[in-house]
């Protein structure tokens, strides 16, 4: 049985969801941000299901964010799991974080965007507040089954962030999709630093359309996720979002028709009311839709001697 749990959050977002799975072992996926109003909406959904705090057993997290990840130190009782990179961030790893902001200055000066916008990176760890303060006690990995629910598989569904997965019950057709596959729309590919400093910065629109293409293959019949409503007819609905990606990818191809543009000119162009405001969900989708096209041979790149990443139709 998945009993869900709806959660306020600070976010633009909206409320968050938690499910509570009964099985051999109660099971919590995600715990909504570090709020007091989020820790009185887990505590009174937890008591509907006729259970409390103390009750749960494990808890699991779809990914780091922090509209999911606050509140797992509330679980005194429970294990704590995920995917490995979870654990940078619920350590509050120091000498991560400061290449996390080594990254991002690199990724903005790679992208044009002006001096006077690099303090955005600042903004980046707003969020840590709201996320938890307490390190995983097992790593999930594709394939694993769940603990205490052996109908329960781990699918690793990066793209939305780096420490995305999936929980798949075959035997029901059902997913526990976390920001995989929102009702409403597409969630964001965001750019993130990978764990290994030496590796190439993760494209995660493609990592993204790689997992929906997985699910769609595994005939998920429903998407518990991870706002909003249960997601069904999941086939089509990524058929469609899959098109209108490409349609976005080749709207952004039209804008080079007149010559080369940075990152930044195309997302002026793409948002140009809301990318002051939202410049990181705005860049990490405007570079999706440029890895997408340089994965397809539309585009080509070049290097200025500033470091700076200019892109033209192929």
């Amino acid at each position: 049985m998945i009993h869900k749990i709806i959660i306020p959050t600070p976010f633009a977002v909206g409320d968050v969801n938690a499910y509570l799975i009964k099985g051999d072992v109660l099971t919590l996926v995600d715990a909504g941000p570090k709020t007091e109003q989020a820790l009185v909406a887990l505590k009174n959904g937890i008591n509907e299901a006729g259970y409390e705090l103390d009750d749960i057993e494990q808890v699991i997290l779809s990914h780091h964010h922090p509209d999911h990840s606050g509140w797992i130190e509330a679980f005194e009782k429970a294990q704590i799991l995920g995917h490995e990179y979870n654990q940078v961030w619920l350590r509050k790893d120091q000498a991560f974080l400061s290449y996390h902001d080594e990254f991002y200055y690199k990724c903005l000066v790679e992208e044009g965007v002006p001096k006077q916008y690099l303090k955005w990176i600042e903004k980046m760890r707003r969020p840590l507040n709201f996320i938890g303060n307490r390190s995983l006690d097992a790593v999930l990995k594709e394939g694993d089954t769940i603990p205490g629910h052996p109908y329960m598989q781990v699918l690793e569904t990066l793209g939305h962030a780096q420490s995305h997965i999936s929980l798949w019950d075959e035997q029901n057709g059902v997913l526990i999709g976390g920001d995989l596959i929102l009702e409403k729309i597409s969630s964001n590919p965001l750019i993130e630093p990978p764990l290994d400093k030496s590796a190439p910065r993760p494209k995660s629109m493609l990592q993204y359309n790689e997992a929906l293409k997985r699910v769609q293959a595994l005939g998920v019949q429903k998407v518990y996720s991870g706002h909003g409503n249960e997601v069904f007819g999941v086939a089509d609905l990524i058929s469609s979002r899959l098109v209108r990606q490409r349609e976005r990818a080749l709207h952004v191809l039209e804008m080079m028709k007149d010559g080369e543009k940075t990152i930044f000119e195309l997302t002026q162009r793409l948002f140009p009311k809301v990318y002051e405001k939202e410049l990181g969900l705005t860049l990490s989708e405007t570079i999706g839709q440029i890895d997408y096209l340089m994965d397809e041979n539309l585009i080509q790149e070049k290097r200025t001697d500033e470091g700076i990443l200019l892109y033209e139709q192929a």
